[in-house]
């Protein structure tokens, strides 16, 4: 079973709560970690990291917040994924504890890791917030952000 660890799982809530509560103003964090039931601290973290990455646009000032820095339908969940597991360098990495492992359960692994990532760069945060949609989920604003622009260039 693929495990994401907690950090990914949040910067990918994140994004697509910032994608799906797009609005003329930046979601603040305030507003994603009362949403999302997180600590404030442990989100900014995880949000420099999306920033520093060019998934988010940091914007300073008492309204200040977080946009997207390109379209949503140009972000992947792979994308996401793959920088939030940059920050999980705390798991020690296992190279198989045998000549099996080694040469056997090691690289099965890592071909299905391989597998699964390329199925997230095929959706979009623009798939996961039309998902968003059809489940009735509120975007927390007037009214879903179906059309107009969602990121800042």
């Amino acid at each position: 079973m693929l495990r994401l660890s907690r950090k990914t799982l949040l910067a990918l809530e994140a994004v697509i709560d910032i994608a799906y509560n797009a609005r003329p103003q930046p979601v603040q964090a305030k507003e994603i970690t009362a949403r999302q039931g997180v600590p404030q601290r442990y989100l900014e973290q995880v949000m420099q990291q999306l920033v520093r990455a060019g998934i988010l646009k940091g914007v300073r000032g008492p309204r200040g917040g977080y946009r997207l820095a390109r379209e949503r339908r140009r972000i992947s969940v792979g994308d996401v994924v793959r920088i939030a597991m940059a920050l999980d360098t705390g798991e020690d990495k296992f190279d198989g504890g045998s000549e099996l492992g080694r040469r056997v359960v090691v690289p099965m692994i890592a071909d299905l890791q391989e597998d699964v990532m390329k199925k997230l760069d095929q959706i979009s945060i623009e798939d996961i917030c039309q998902r968003a949609r059809a489940n009735g989920l509120d975007c927390g604003g007037d009214e879903p952000q179906s059309v107009g622009a969602d990121f800042t260039i």
